[in-house]
């Protein structure tokens, strides 16, 4: 297949993972024990250490057609055969074709990013940024616990939309609509919608808990 000058085509081997969706710049730590996998890694080794990440759709047997890249940054081979890497995540592709099935699925790929903005989605980033907050005061009131933001959390809008996205946990169909977004702002504002409701969950829970007092949940 032919491609533009404006959108880059690779083939990319790619790893079906059920219920994991894989953000740029977020980490994914990844255990490898299946003999085909072993090849795919192993070859990825030897060549510029990078492969797909997609969300296998266990309803529809067969995966997500928007994934992440991931580039091996450290990997430990155990005496088993089995590996051990960690991985990071790129720029995000969707999957034109399939060029090959065994004894891995290798995918004809277009590089996919955000559309520039209309408007400027810095107070957005910072109206998500304080629901996240408080989301996580109010966590911390009710578990009792001390829980804080890490310092390395992004600040800038896209950089923060994907570092969401990836601590949204349970809801993989959610993120996966997230990954596919190509706009900044639609991202950042279903991320508000998400956060504000879980605020009013966690506030309401926390005046029914100085009501009553601790009772079990």
């Amino acid at each position: 297949m032919a491609s533009s000058s404006s959108i880059a085509v690779r083939e990319l081997p790619l790893f079906p993972l059920p219920e994991v969706v894989l953000f740029p710049g977020r980490p994914l730590p990844l255990h490898i024990f299946e003999y085909r996998y072993r090849i795919m890694m192993n070859t990825i080794l030897e060549s510029d250490r990078r492969f797909g990440v997609l969300m296998w759709d266990q309803v529809q047997g067969q995966p997500a057609v928007v994934g992440s890249c991931a580039e091996i940054i450290h990997y430990e081979r155990l005496p088993d055969g089995r590996m051990k890497i960690m991985t990071v995540g790129q720029q995000r592709f969707r999957v034109l074709e399939y060029v090959r099935e065994k004894p891995y699925r290798v995918g004809l790929v277009e590089w996919i990013e955000d559309h520039p903005p209309v408007s400027d989605p810095a107070p957005l980033a910072q109206e998500v940024g304080q629901l996240l907050q408080d989301v996580v005061r109010l966590s911390a009131k009710l578990t009792g616990q001390e829980i804080e933001l890490p310092d390395t959390m992004p600040d800038l809008p896209i950089e923060l939309s994907y570092w969401i996205a990836s601590n949204l946990y349970g809801v993989p169909e959610e993120q996966q609509a997230l990954l596919e977004m190509q706009d900044t702002i639609n991202r950042l504002q279903r991320e508000a919608e998400i956060l504000t409701s879980t605020r009013n969950h966690l506030a309401a829970r926390t005046v029914l808990k100085d009501t009553l007092g601790d009772t079990p949940q």
